[in-house]
C-alpha cells in the first residue's frame, strides 16, 4: 500500500527511486502521504513568502532546503547531497559533484504561509544565478557554516542582496562540528558585512553534544532528542526554561535576552517607547508577541539581521527557521514597487530564468507583481514588442512541476509556450495596459516627459549580467553537427545569460565566453548528455583588456568618391588613459563645445559610433579597450557626405592615434581566499609566489590559516589540482574577479610573442 501512494503522489514520483535504490538509508514515512503540490495553500497575499537560500560553498544550502521540504510535508525521504537524491539539485553534473550549479524553485506551505523558495548556488562561477534570483524575491537566508562564520563567497551573495534591498535572515548552521563557535561568527557578521546581528537563539551544547537551542524571545528550550542517526527530527520537545537547568545555561541565557531587548530598543523607536512606558520597572516583562514585533520591523528596514542557529544534516533547529521565515521576512506586498501601481490590477511580470525541456520546450520561469496569470491567454513582452500566447501554467517543484488554472500576484510561475521571452524581459496582459499604465507614470510625475522615459518606467529593470573571463574555441566532432551544436548552444545561452557566444571574424570558430573552468567545462559536459553531440574544447584562455599609455592628438582625411557622390571628412581627435583601472571596462567619449553645437543629431550619432566601435579591439592583440577618454577636437565635412563615411574615418583615426599612444595589456587579477592547515602553509605560500601572486593578509581560523591573496587569472589554471597535491587535499579555495591590472613589460611581450606564435 506504501508503495501505490508514493507512486501516485502527484509530481513526486521520483520517491520510488529513492527508496528502491538506497536500501541501507533509514526512512520515516509519514503517517499520511505527502503532500500534492495541488494542495499547497493559496492564501492573501500577506501569507506569501519568496524567499532565496544564500552561501559559500558546503554551507548547507541544499541540505537546509530538502529538510524544509520534508518537515514541511511535500517529500516522503530525507534526502542527502552526499547520496545525490536531493530535490532541488536534479541535474545530473550536480548529483556527481555534490554543488549546486544551477537555482531550483519549490513551492510549499508552512502554518498557512506559502513559501516560494529558490536554492541558489555558492560557487563563483554561477554567480549570475544568485544575481537573477535576489532580483525577484523579497528575503534571503543567509546560511553559514558555524565553524568558518563569513567566507570569501558569503561576501559576495551578501553585497548582491544589499544591492537589491532584500531583507536577510541569517542561519548559523553545522552547530554539531567540534570547531562550531556561536560568538565567531556572530563577530564575523558584525565586522565582514557591516551588518547588526540580532542573536535569537542560544544553542544547547557544543558540538556532538549539540542538542537544541533556547528561544530568546519566549524562554523555551527546543530540543531534539534523535534517538539514532536516523531518526528525522520531526519531533522536538519545547520546554520553558526553569531552575532544574543548567546555572551556566541560564546565565547565558539571561544575559543575551538583556542584550537583545537592549539592541532592538536601539534600532527601533517605537519598541524603546513601549518598553519605557509600560516596562520602565522591569524590561524583561516585556511580551514576546512585542518583541517578535519590533524584531520583525528592524528586519524590514534592514536596521538588523536575526540569527538563528542549528544543524540541518542532524535534522535539529530547521522548523524555528522556516517558524522566522514566516514571522520576519516581508511579503510581497510589503516590498515596494513603483511602477507596479501604475499597473493597478493589470497583469506586470518579470521573466527571470529559462529552462528546456525537450517535450515542453522552452518553460520561463515569472515573478507576478500585479494581476493574475491564467493559461490559454495572449501576453504582451514590452522589451521584444510581441505577443506571445502562453499554452500552460505550473507550480515549480525542481525539475517536477504541476498544472494550475491561475496564479496569482506576489508569486512564482512556470510558463509553457513563450518561445521569445529571455532572462530580464518585463510580460504585461496587453500593448494596451502597458500604455494605461505609461499615462498614469506620466501623470504621476510631472518631469516625465519625453516619450522615451514614459516607456522606461513602466519596464521592470532586468538583470545584470558580468562579463565573461575565460574564453576557448568549440568545434563539433563533423561539419554535419555543425547546425546541431549552434542550436544546442543558443539553447544554453538562453538559459544562461553569462554564458557568451561569438564567432571569430578571422579563424571562423566559435568561441565559448563563460566565467570560469568550472562553467566552461560544465557547459561542454552538458551539451555532450543532453544533446548527444561530442565536441572538442581548444585551451582556455584569459579574457585580457587594452588601454594606452600616452595622451595623443591625431588627424584623418578621408576623401573618397562613391558612384556620382564625394565624400570628404577631416576629424582631430585626442585620446588619453584614465587613472582608475575597474572591472567595469569604463570608455568616455566627449565633444569640444563648439563640435557639439555645429554637429547634427544624425552626424553626432555617426561620431559616437565610429568611436565605440574602435573601444571593441585594441591595437596590440585585438582585446577590448578600456580606461580611455576621447575628445573630438574638430570634424569637418563636404555636404553630402554620409554618415557612414564619418563612421570610417573617425574608426580610422582612432585606430592611428591608439597605435601612437603605447598599447599596454590588462590582465585580469582574481581576489583568492585559500583555507589551509599551518603544517601546508609554506608550501601554499611558494606555490602562489610563482604565479605572480601577492599575499594580502594571513588570518587565522581556529587551526586553520586563511590566505587572502591577489593572483592573475591567466596563473590560475589547474590551480585546484596543484592545491589538492601540495596539502594532500586538505585545502580549499575560491576566488573571484577583483580587478584588471597593468601587466610588467616583460610579462607582456612573453604573452605578445605567445599569441603571434613565436613561443
Amino acid at each position: 500500500m506504501i508503495w501505490g501512494r508514493c507512486f501516485l503522489s502527484a509530481g513526486l514520483q521520483c520517491c520510488r527511486w529513492r527508496v528502491s535504490c538506497h536500501v541501507k538509508r533509514h526512512y520515516s514515512f509519514l503517517p499520511d502521504d505527502v503532500k500534492s503540490l495541488r494542495a499547497v495553500v493559496n492564501p492573501d497575499i500577506s501569507k506569501i513568502r519568496n524567499i532565496g537560500i544564500m552561501a559559500h560553498i558546503d554551507a548547507g544550502k541544499t541540505t537546509t532546503t530538502e529538510r524544509m521540504l520534508y518537515y514541511s510535508g511535500y517529500t516522503r525521504a530525507l534526502g542527502d547531497v552526499d547520496d545525490g537524491d536531493t530535490v532541488t539539485d536534479f541535474m545530473a553534473q550536480e548529483r556527481e559533484r555534490g554543488i549546486t550549479i544551477q537555482s531550483a524553485a519549490v513551492t510549499f506551505d508552512w502554518k498557512s504561509h506559502r513559501i516560494n523558495l529558490i536554492d541558489t548556488p555558492g560557487h563563483v562561477d554561477f554567480t549570475l544565478e544568485v544575481e537573477r534570483a535576489l532580483r525577484v524575491l523579497d528575503g534571503a537566508v543567509a546560511v553559514f557554516d558555524a565553524s568558518a562564520g563569513v567566507e570569501a563567497q558569503t561576501l559576495t551573495v551578501w553585497r548582491q542582496a544589499e544591492k537589491h534591498h532584500v531583507p536577510c535572515v541569517c542561519f548559523l548552521n553545522k552547530m554539531d562540528k567540534p570547531a562550531a563557535n556561536l560568538s565567531f561568527s556572530i563577530e564575523s557578521i558584525r565586522q565582514k558585512l557591516k551588518a547588526n546581528p540580532v542573536l535569537l537563539q542560544i544553542p544547547v551544547g557544543s558540538g556532538k553534544s549539540f542538542t537544541g537551542v533556547v528561544d530568546l524571545l519566549t524562554n523555551q528550550k527546543l530540543i531534539w532528542k534523535l534517538k539514532s542517526t536516523g531518526d528525522d527530527g520531526r519531533l522536538f520537545e519545547i520546554k520553558p526554561l526553569d531552575q532544574s537547568d543548567a546555572p551556566e545555561l541560564l546565565q547565558e541565557v539571561n544575559e543575551a535576552r538583556t542584550a537583545l531587548i537592549e539592541q532592538v530598543a536601539d534600532l527601533d523607536d517605537e519598541f524603546a517607547e513601549l518598553l519605557l512606558t509600560d516596562f520602565s520597572d522591569s524590561f524583561d516583562a516585556v511580551p514576546s508577541s512585542k518583541l517578535q514585533e519590533a524584531v520583525r520591523r528592524l528586519t524590514l528596514a534592514r536596521k538588523g539581521v536575526p540569527v538563528l542557529c542549528g544543524s540541518s544534516l542532524r535534522n535539529k533547529g530547521v522548523q524555528p527557521l522556516l517558524d522566522a521565515i514566516a514571522a520576519y521576512l516581508p511579503a510581497p506586498n510589503e516590498r515596494h514597487h513603483d511602477l507596479v501601481r501604475w499597473y493597478k490590477d493589470d497583469l506586470c511580470a518579470l521573466a527571470f530564468k529559462v529552462l528546456h525541456d525537450k517535450q515542453r520546450g522552452p518553460l520561463v520561469f515569472l515573478r507576478i507583481y500585479s494581476g493574475t496569470l491564467k493559461p490559454q491567454t495572449a501576453v504582451h513582452n514590452i522589451k521584444r514588442d510581441s505577443i506571445e500566447r502562453m499554452s500552460k501554467l505550473l507550480v515549480p517543484f525542481a525539475d517536477q512541476h504541476v498544472e494550475i488554472s491561475s496564479m496569482s500576484a506576489g508569486n512564482i510561475a512556470l510558463t509553457v509556450g513563450l518561445k521569445q521571452t529571455v532572462t530580464g524581459d518585463t510580460i504585461v496582459s496587453s500593448k494596451a495596459s502597458a500604455a494605461a499604465a505609461a499615462r498614469r507614470a506620466q501623470n504621476d510625475d510631472s518631469e516625465t516627459g519625453k516619450k522615451r522615459r514614459e516607456y522606461a518606467s513602466v519596464v521592470l529593470s532586468g538583470v545584470e549580467v558580468p562579463d565573461p573571463v575565460f574564453f576557448c574555441t568549440i568545434e563539433p566532432p563533423t561539419m554535419a553537427k555543425q547546425a546541431d551544436l549552434v542550436n544546442a548552444l543558443s539553447c544554453l545561452q538562453r538559459e544562461d545569460p553569462s554564458l557568451k557566444v561569438r564567432v571569430d571574424s578571422d579563424s571562423g570558430q566559435t568561441i565559448l565566453c563563460g566565467m570560469g573552468e568550472l562553467h566552461i567545462e560544465i557547459i561542454h559536459d552538458r551539451i555532450r548528455r543532453e544533446y548527444g553531440i561530442e565536441t572538442h574544447l581548444g585551451p582556455l584562455q584569459v579574457a585580457y583588456r587594452e588601454t594606452i599609455l600616452h595622451e595623443v592628438s591625431t588627424t584623418d582625411t578621408l576623401d573618397r568618391t562613391v558612384g556620382d557622390r564625394r565624400h570628404v571628412v577631416a576629424v582631430e581627435l585626442a585620446v588619453r588613459p584614465l587613472e582608475d583601472n575597474s572591472t567595469s571596462g569604463s570608455c568616455e567619449l566627449a565633444f569640444k563645445e563648439e563640435v557639439d553645437r555645429m554637429l547634427s543629431a544624425e552626424m553626432k550619432e555617426a561620431v559616437e559610433n565610429g568611436v565605440h566601435s574602435s573601444y571593441l579591439q585594441g591595437p596590440l592583440l585585438g582585446y577590448p579597450l578600456q580606461d580611455i577618454s576621447t575628445l573630438i577636437q574638430s570634424v569637418y565635412m563636404q555636404p553630402g557626405t554620409s554618415p557612414a563615411m564619418v563612421s570610417a574615418c573617425v574608426s580610422r583615426c582612432m585606430l592611428k592615434a591608439l597605435r601612437l599612444g603605447g598599447g599596454q595589456i590588462l590582465e585580469p587579477v582574481m581576489s583568492m581566499e585559500v583555507t589551509v592547515g599551518e603544517e601546508h602553509l609554506g608550501s601554499v605560500l611558494g606555490d602562489l609566489a610563482q604565479r605572480r601572486g601577492t599575499v594580502r593578509d594571513v588570518q587565522s581560523r581556529h587551526d586553520d590559516k586563511v590566505l587572502l591573496a591577489t593572483v592573475p587569472l591567466a596563473e590560475t589554471m589547474g590551480y585546484s589540482t596543484m592545491l589538492r597535491t601540495l596539502t594532500s587535499g586538505n585545502a580549499t579555495f575560491s576566488m573571484e574577479l577583483d580587478t584588471y591590472e597593468a601587466m610588467n613589460p616583460q610579462d607582456q611581450n612573453t604573452l605578445l610573442q605567445k599569441m603571434s606564435g613565436l613561443l
